[in-house]
C-alpha cells in the first residue's frame, strides 16, 4: 500500500483516483482498513491540502473535534457534540469533515456479514439483536447514523461545501436503495472542504448513551432556535441524521421489538432540549 501526501487541493485531488482513498485524522478509516472493510491500493492523507480552523461561521473540514470543542464561536449545539463524540484522544486526532463521513456502528456490518448494506439480500438486525439500531427509515436496512456531529449541524441547517458544489447539510446524506447502497451522496473523489454554520439565537445538544462518557448515541438530540422557529435532529435513530419536525414525529417511528425504548428516550431528551433553547 502507498500512502501520498499532497500539499494542495490540486495535488490532492490528482492523487484521489482508481484504488485511492483520503485520510485525515484517521480515527474513522485506520480501523476499517484494518478489518478489510475498506480496501485501498493508495491512502491519500489529505491533512495539509484541506482547511483547518475556524473564521466566523465558517469551519475548515481538517479542524479537529477537540479545536470546536473549546472554541467560543462555535454554537453550544456542535459544541456539546464535539465534546461527547468519543475520548480525549480521539478528539485530538477525528477531524470534523470526517465524523460527518463516519460509517455505521451496526455489528453485522462491521463483522462482514453478508448483509443488505454489503450487497446482501436481508438486513440480520431485523431478526437479531437490534437495540441500537434504527427507529426511522429501518427497511431494507436497520443501521443507526453514530456522528453527534452530523445531528447538531443538521439542526444548524449548516451548509456544505466541497471541491466541486456547495449543498445543505441534508443533501450530504441519502438512504441507501437496491440500486445504490451508499450513505452519502459524494461523488468518487469529492472533498468536504469547509462548512458554513449559521449562528442560533440558542441550540443545545443532549444524548443517551450506555455509558457516561465515549459511547455512541442510543439517541441524540439537537435542537436549534432561530428566527424561523427550532430545528430539531437526532442521532442514532435512522441511517441518516434525522431531520424531525417536532415531537409528535416520533410517532412516525417503525421500531423493532427491541429499540422501541428509544422512543421514549428521545421525547424526554427533546422537551428538555427544548426547554434549554427557549426564549
Amino acid at each position: 500500500m502507498d500512502i501520498l501526501r499532497p500539499d494542495s487541493l490540486e495535488a490532492a485531488r490528482a492523487a484521489l483516483k482508481n484504488g485511492s482513498v483520503a485520510l485525515a485524522g484517521g480515527t474513522e478509516l485506520v480501523p476499517l482498513l484494518r478489518d478489510r472493510i475498506v480496501e485501498a491500493d493508495t491512502i491519500v492523507e489529505i491533512r495539509h491540502a484541506v482547511p483547518r480552523g475556524i473564521q466566523g461561521t465558517r469551519i475548515g473540514a481538517g479542524t479537529t473535534l477537540g479545536e470546536l470543542e473549546v472554541d467560543p464561536q462555535i454554537p453550544d449545539a456542535l459544541r456539546e457534540a464535539c465534546r461527547l463524540a468519543a475520548s480525549p484522544q480521539l478528539r485530538a486526532m477525528g477531524t470534523i469533515g470526517g465524523n460527518l463521513l463516519q460509517a455505521t456502528r451496526c455489528w453485522y456490518w462491521r463483522l462482514k456479514y453478508p448483509c443488505w448494506l454489503h450487497g446482501g439480500g436481508r438486513c440480520f438486525a431485523h431478526e437479531g439483536l437490534h437495540r441500537e439500531h434504527a427507529v426511522f427509515a429501518n427497511a431494507p436496512c436497520a443501521s443507526a447514523h453514530p456522528s453527534d456531529v452530523a445531528a447538531a449541524l443538521l439542526a444548524l441547517g449548516a451548509t456544505v461545501r466541497t471541491d466541486r458544489r456547495e449543498l445543505p447539510i441534508a443533501e450530504l446524506y441519502r438512504l441507501p436503495t437496491g440500486d445504490d447502497r451508499r450513505m452519502t451522496g459524494l461523488e468518487p473523489g469529492e472533498l468536504i472542504l469547509e462548512l458554513e454554520v449559521p449562528m442560533p439565537a440558542a441550540s443545545t445538544y443532549l444524548k443517551a448513551m450506555d455509558r457516561k462518557r465515549f459511547a455512541f448515541a442510543l439517541v441524540g438530540v439537537a435542537a436549534a432556535r432561530s428566527p424561523e422557529g427550532t430545528r430539531l435532529a437526532l442521532a442514532g435513530m435512522a441511517p441518516i441524521p434525522w431531520l424531525l419536525e417536532d415531537e409528535s414525529a416520533l410517532d412516525e417511528a417503525t421500531p423493532l421489538p427491541g429499540n422501541a425504548y428509544k422512543l421514549e428516550i428521545a421525547r424526554a431528551l427533546i422537551r428538555r432540549a427544548l426547554v434549554a433553547v427557549a426564549p
